[in-house]
């Protein structure tokens, strides 16, 4: 874990080597970036089925006269 006094300096290092005039900048940019993955997030999590295991299964269906399995023996072999 990182003191307050190694924050400090981590500070005191970034503003040095970004510039104090491009900090506010950035520090906007990344409050932005953090707030469009959170409403991201929160909208996937919203159009996610539920995973209690309740959901009903999905069904198939085929449409008539789509032939998808053949029974074994039934090759046209009839005599």
């Amino acid at each position: 874990m990182l003191g307050l006094s190694e924050l400090a300096l981590l500070l005191i290092v970034v503003i040095v080597l970004i510039g104090a005039k491009k900090l506010p900048d950035l520090t906007r940019s990344a409050g932005k970036a953090a707030r469009i993955f959170k409403s991201e997030a929160k909208a996937m999590k919203a159009d996610s089925p539920p995973t209690d295991g309740t959901s009903a299964p999905r069904v198939i269906k085929a449409a008539p006269g789509d032939v998808t399995h053949k029974a074994p023996g039934s090759e046209g072999n009839q005599g």
